[in-house]
């Protein structure tokens, strides 16, 4: 029990314990734990109320909706443009192909701007870093409302991608430092969502073009809303960078070793870990404080091994996955739709207004808002699976609820695709989006959220991989995608080749729910796992 502003403030308690390979965690409960979904709550949290995994839900919940917004904000700033691709063409008298290159190079500075952002924010903490990074975001777009050539667009449209990539790591980081193991899922979740809704940014920029102010409208709001956000972030963000002391161990209570013996074996080898017992080590911050701007550094950071390091997380089975599955479903999904349907359905037989050219976003919208009620879905199946597995879970337990979901992406890319080739009612392109998307957004927020359960390490290292990686996929496939499209016709690329790779990366998910487990325990026995939990500096919360 700790106190603090009230007179009696509980603290969270929790006897978890790690399994001795990643992702298999016991969370069955002792006396005075605290329970999330019946289970004992993992990471097991310090004794002290600034511990991120302390706070109150309103906090927490705040500082995920600022990341969540943020996300919402920079896809839509990257994304939008599209619709432009045909306006940017005459304006600066290139072909449509170069003018896609606006959202190709921008896409591929939302990646990359990872690489330098994140080993920042492990080193500087996250709130100077997330600070930092609106502020150059902000600059970015309002350079982009001025510039008058093409060249000029690019190196404004870069830079705001550039500072705005940290989030597309930042709030998973977020989640991992101040959310418990059962509300992950739920968590990702919503970020998710939110990175998902920006694609709808085509729609909104599509309808500014009869605002009076060109094209140049579309980023004078996107300024306007990140000025705002930036100030929201100051007041609500709190540092939650936190080295938490090593939990102590303790020999394994018979009755729960005996209740597993036979079904989990991995049980009889693991401590028990709880929080060191102990008073709160310092009174909880006071709000002034937490608005403090600078303060955090961690010298135990290497800064450029850790940024070397990451490359080596490219050998990870998930970590893959993660990778192929953002890169292929933005890469061959979200641009192909954006980059092909203001050209068709501006040309007859439709002969839409270049206004209207970005509704292909409502698809997507009703997509993602349809898989909404599905957040916790993930969180509930392991749940429940955990509690028939005697108190062991499982990385893989979460899996199950994305195969019905497994066919429904190809199957959406074949309408979209037949659709186009043969100029079929327009509401057949907004099935295929809408089924598309729907499926995505399974396989968005569940493979990362297995991923992250997955593997003991360093979870900065990880999403710079994850982001160089998705990035650098969907980069290569959307590059010269409206020339391969144009090129080879709209059923053959789409329906046939883009299929498929969305059908292959799909079937993984029968690959790791099968033998996800004797990967993780191979993978555990390696030099790589060996090296990279070398680098934890701190009780990771995997």
């Amino acid at each position: 029990m700790g106190s603090q502003q009230n007179r009696e403030r509980h603290l969270v308690q929790s006897h978890a314990r790690e399994g001795d390979v990643p992702g298999t965690v016991d969370l069955s409960t002792k006396e005075g734990d605290d329970t999330g979904y019946g289970q004992a709550l993992y990471p097991v949290p310090a004794e002290d109320p600034n511990d991120p995994l302390q706070w109150s839900n309103t906090r927490k919940s705040l500082i995920l909706v600022v990341c969540s917004v943020y996300s919402f904000l920079s896809n839509s700033a990257l994304l939008g443009p599209a619709v432009y691709i045909g306006i940017y063409a005459e304006e600066f008298e290139i072909s449509p192909t170069k003018a896609s290159n606006l959202i190709s190079y921008a896409n591929l500075a939302f990646g990359f701007g990872s690489l330098l952002l994140v080993p920042a924010y492990h080193k500087f903490g996250r709130r100077p870093v997330m600070l930092a990074s609106l502020i150059g975001y902000c600059a970015g777009l309002i350079a982009c409302s001025q510039v008058t050539t093409y060249e000029g667009l690019m190196a404004a449209r870069v830079i705001h991608c550039f500072a705005a990539s940290v989030c597309e790591a930042l709030p998973v980081q977020l989640v991992n430092d101040i959310f418990f193991l059962h509300e992950r899922g739920k968590r990702l979740g919503y970020y998710t969502v939110c990175l998902c809704f920006g694609s709808t940014g085509p729609l909104y920029a599509g309808y500014m073009l009869a605002g009076g102010y060109s094209w140049r409208l579309f980023f004078y709001v996107e300024f306007a809303f990140g000025c705002a956000l930036l100030i929201l972030a100051f007041f609500v963000v709190e540092e939650t960078l936190y080295h938490r002391n090593k939990p102590v161990t303790e020999p394994p209570h018979e009755s729960s070793s005996s209740q597993n013996d036979d079904k989990n074996p991995i049980s009889n080898a693991v401590n028990v870990e709880h929080a060191t017992p102990a008073t709160a080590t310092s009174p909880r911050k006071t709000f002034v404080q937490t608005l403090k701007f600078w303060g955090v550094y961690d010298k135990d950071t290497e800064f450029f091994l850790m940024i070397a390091r990451s490359f080596t997380y490219f050998l990870v089975p998930h970590v893959l996955w993660v990778i192929t599955t953002y890169g292929i479903y933005i890469g061959l999904g979200a641009l192909s739709f954006n980059y092909t349907f203001p050209l068709k359905i501006t040309a007859p037989p439709y002969n839409w207004s270049q206004t209207s050219s970005g509704l292909i976003a409502v698809a997507s919208f009703l997509g993602y808002l349809l898989a909404i009620p599905f957040n916790a879905s993930s969180d509930r199946l392991a749940a429940r699976l955990t509690r028939k597995n005697g108190g062991v879970r499982e990385a893989e337990m979460r899996l199950g609820v994305m195969l019905p979901v497994m066919l429904l992406a190809p199957a959406g890319l074949v309408v979209y695709g037949f659709a186009a080739e043969r100029d079929l009612h327009w509401v057949a392109y907004f099935a295929g989006v809408a089924m598309t998307n729907f499926a995505s957004y399974f396989y968005f927020t569940f493979t990362l959220a297995y991923a992250i359960d997955s593997y003991t390490a360093n979870i900065s290292e990880m999403l710079i991989a994850m982001n160089l990686g998705k990035q650098a996929v969907s980069f290569g496939m959307g590059l010269d995608l409206l020339s391969w499209v144009l090129q080879h016709g709209y059923a053959v690329m789409i329906a046939g080749v883009f299929c498929a790779v969305v059908l292959v990366n799909n079937l993984a998910l029968v690959v790791f729910m099968l033998w996800g487990k004797r990967i993780r325990r191979f993978m555990a026995t390696t030099w790589l796992a060996r090296v990279h939990r070398a680098s934890v500096k701190e009780v990771a919360t995997h």
